[in-house]
């Protein structure tokens, strides 16, 4: 399952549609938070966050979940692209950084360099 974090609706259900357009199990949540809370429980293969939300940062979600030891890949979408923003991130652990509005093919792309199997 491709976790979709993003506080923005339309961005949040039109991700998770595409996934599953494509064949690929996604499930959306609205908030930092909410993933936090949930993510043992519903371990995903892959987490897709936005970086700028209301109530966490998507660097503070990565912080929480490398302090939680959860061990899946993570790919960065922001509409507000900054060198600092990507550098912390990719320090953080991601395996992708993408701005939106999301190309389909780097977004799958991405998605291909984290599960090591899609295409």
């Amino acid at each position: 399952m491709i976790a979709v974090v993003d506080d923005e609706e339309s961005v949040r259900k039109a991700v998770v549609r595409l996934l599953q357009a494509a064949g690929h199990p996604a499930r959306g949540f609205a908030s930092g938070r909410d993933f936090l809370t949930s993510w043992h429980f519903d371990r995903p293969d892959c987490l897709l966050l936005d970086l700028q939300m209301a109530d966490l940062s998507g660097t503070e979600v990565q912080k929480a979940l490398n302090e939680a030891g959860a061990q899946f890949p993570v790919v960065i979408i922001t509409a507000h692209d900054s060198p600092n923003a990507r550098e912390e991130c990719m320090r953080e652990g991601a395996v992708a950084y993408l701005c939106k509005p999301l190309d389909e093919r780097l977004l799958f792309n991405a998605l291909s360099l984290a599960l090591g199997s899609l295409h």
